[in-house]
């Protein structure tokens, strides 16, 4: 992807997706769970991963999550919709959100 300008990847990637699913898929599959715009497809979600982190890619599954309602009795709401991307990593790579001393 060339026609990707650095500061458009360095803007896909918005957070890790931290919760009980993503921790299990993540030590069963090679898989890591992150936040991504709404606007980001898998080939600019891939090479976004491997150029910040540093690792090798090997597949990009997207989900669209929708907002959940919000709200108490005439106070109503709702959160935004958001797209979630599960990155599945070649063999003999990781990410380490926590850091290495």
């Amino acid at each position: 992807m060339s026609g990707v300008s650095a500061g458009r990847l360095a803007n896909l990637i918005l957070a890790p997706h931290v919760s009980e699913k993503s921790a299990r898929i993540g030590e069963a599959n090679r898989q890591i769970a992150f936040r991504v715009r709404r606007d980001a497809t898998k080939p600019e979600i891939k090479q976004a991963v491997e150029t910040l982190f540093e690792v090798e890619v090997e597949t990009v599954t997207t989900t669209n999550q929708r907002g959940k309602a919000r709200g108490m009795r005439s106070n109503r709401g709702r959160r935004s919709d958001w797209k979630k991307a599960y990155v599945t990593l070649k063999p003999g790579h990781d990410i380490d959100f926590v850091g290495a001393e």
